[in-house]
């Protein structure tokens, strides 16, 4: 897999700070139990379920992550799911 998020995914989500809580909620969601316990420390998902996130949410070979502007669509989409719960 060649990355994990886009170029220019980071700035995107900052330019739009309504899009911060949602990421951080979605961040800590895809984050494996113990994670800090294992190298390399941070919270992010293994290789094979985000492959399956990415297969499952934009068709293709989960290998190419979402565009900026497919990213910043997503958590706006999340953060109206999570109001209407």
């Amino acid at each position: 897999m060649s990355g994990r998020l886009a170029p220019g995914s980071i700035r995107a989500v900052l330019l739009r700070p309504a899009s911060i809580p949602s990421a951080l909620r979605s961040a800590v969601a895809m984050a494996p139990t113990g994670w800090w316990r294992r190298a390399p420390f941070l919270p992010t998902p293994p290789p094979e379920y985000w492959r399956f996130r990415l297969e499952t949410s934009s068709g293709g070979d989960g290998e190419t992550p979402p565009s900026p502007s497919e990213l910043v669509d997503v958590l706006a989409w999340a953060s109206r799911m999570r109001r209407l719960r």
